[in-house]
């Protein structure tokens, strides 16, 4: 199937082209947003890595007895 349509008018790209996140490279279709297959999985390993984690403060655990009220649920 030709990217051509009708009459050799070409499509209209509505969006601008993006560059992949890991390497800068033009983005492709097909691995969008990511130039490659290698990129994808590169951003996914980090990912599942924790690299892109958000660092948080856990609440307190209620088995230790803090933040309850004893008063109140025993």
């Amino acid at each position: 199937m030709s990217s051509e349509m009708p009459g050799g008018a070409k499509p209209i790209r509505l969006r601008p082209r993006r560059e992949c996140p890991i390497c800068k490279a033009a983005a492709k279709q097909k691995y969008h947003p990511f130039c490659s297959g290698r990129c994808a999985d590169v951003d996914l390993h980090r990912w599942l890595g924790g690299t892109y984690a958000i660092p948080s403060e856990d609440p307190p655990d209620f088995e230790d007895g803090e933040g309850w009220d004893e008063g109140e649920h025993a």
